[in-house]
């Protein structure tokens, strides 16, 4: 996996978990992913490309999400979207702002109706 897509998952990951602060659970679980896909680099890119403006992140990282991952093919966009979905499931609760994002970029990838279809089960 190239640096781009690295920084692109853990991008995804990070503006959702930093939707309402990042806990110590989203932290360790980030640095969980990075560790796992040797990217500690591309996980500070992530951290410090939110926090250079909390308030417009979720757009710029819109914009930057959508030209990696609508390369990629549909199934992959669904198996990340639904990777970051679960892990907001396991700290114990998910709030209607991670959904909406979530549910966003599944729109913006044009795998709105798939993603739903895999979350509703």
């Amino acid at each position: 996996m190239d640096a781009t897509t690295k920084k692109a998952l853990l991008l995804l990951k990070s503006l959702i978990f930093h939707y309402h602060g990042l806990d110590d659970d989203e932290r360790a679980m980030l640095e969980h992913t990075a560790s796992k896909m040797e990217a500690k680099e591309e996980m500070d890119w992530a951290n410090k490309f939110i926090s250079e403006d909390y308030l417009s992140a979720f757009e710029r990282s819109r914009e930057f999400l959508s030209k990696i991952f609508t390369k990629m093919n549909p199934s992959d966009r669904i198996k990340h979207l639904t990777e970051v979905w679960e892990e907001t499931h396991k700290k114990g609760y998910v709030t209607e702002m991670e959904t909406t994002a979530i549910l966003t970029l599944s729109k913006d990838w044009h795998v709105e109706k798939e993603f739903l279809e895999v979350v509703k089960d």
